[in-house]
């Protein structure tokens, strides 16, 4: 995060503060991402160990959020912060917030390697795999966007999610086809749409982030302009 040029102020230790409350953020991202890396590598796999790792290690998550939020609070009130400094402060609470409940799919995930498909039902899972790799290299885009606050990434990011949605219709339609030949796979079948859906939200938290680069940057709300404003939005700021 040093190309993020934040204001330098008089109390150096208001500048390390800002710049831990950064730090941390990324090592949430960092934790988080991997979490969604392994819950998806133990549903491909069927790995219960490692499904059951990433179940615990979701606390670690959760700790964070509750942590780094109190740190922005103890900012708040005895730094005052105010324009650029308090839109990241902001920022930060607000992305913690979008990364905790990433953390939580992939503990949904997780739970879902858990169930017990037969071999012959194993192919349900294939699609999710792949999807759930889009999902995680989404994340990991928008943190590298979160980590610069480059708001053309964000807005390319932003705009790809609609690849994620079109690929998510996809394995229902698939899914759905399984379960009408062969009635038999149907509580299969859910527990996977179940977990198509939980992916799919991941990239509406990835977008969510790119909504708060974009406070962070012009500061401006875009969470409820309609369609044709927030498409001039995302034309004006891209070049």
């Amino acid at each position: 995060m040093d190309t993020l040029n934040l204001n330098k102020h008089i109390s150096a230790q208001f500048n390390a503060e800002l710049e831990y409350i950064r730090t941390q953020v990324m090592i949430m991202g960092g934790l988080v991402e991997q979490q969604l890396t392994d819950a998806i590598t133990a549903l491909h796999n069927m790995d219960s160990e490692l499904a059951r790792r990433v179940i615990a290690d979701d606390q670690k998550v959760n700790r964070m959020e509750v942590e780094i939020d109190e740190h922005c609070v103890k900012i708040i009130a005895k730094r005052q912060p105010t324009a650029s400094d308090l839109r990241l402060v902001m920022a930060i609470t607000k992305t913690i917030s979008e990364l905790e409940r990433i953390g939580d799919v992939a503990e949904k995930i997780s739970r879902t390697a858990l169930e017990k498909f037969s071999q012959q039902h194993q192919p349900l899972l294939i699609s999710l795999e792949s999807f759930g790799q889009h999902s995680v290299e989404m994340l990991h885009e928008v943190l590298d966007a979160f980590a610069r606050m480059d708001l053309e990434a964000a807005i390319e990011i932003y705009q790809a999610d609609k690849k994620l949605d079109q690929e998510y219709e996809g394995i229902i339609r698939q899914l759905m086809t399984y379960m009408m030949e062969d009635p038999r796979t149907i509580p299969n079948v859910l527990t996977a749409l179940f977990c198509a859906r939980s992916i799919e939200r991941i990239g509406d938290r990835c977008q969510n982030i790119c909504e708060i680069i974009f406070y962070f940057v012009k500061g401006q709300d875009v969470r409820h302009l309609d369609g044709d404003k927030l498409d001039q939005f995302l034309t004006n700021n891209t070049n």
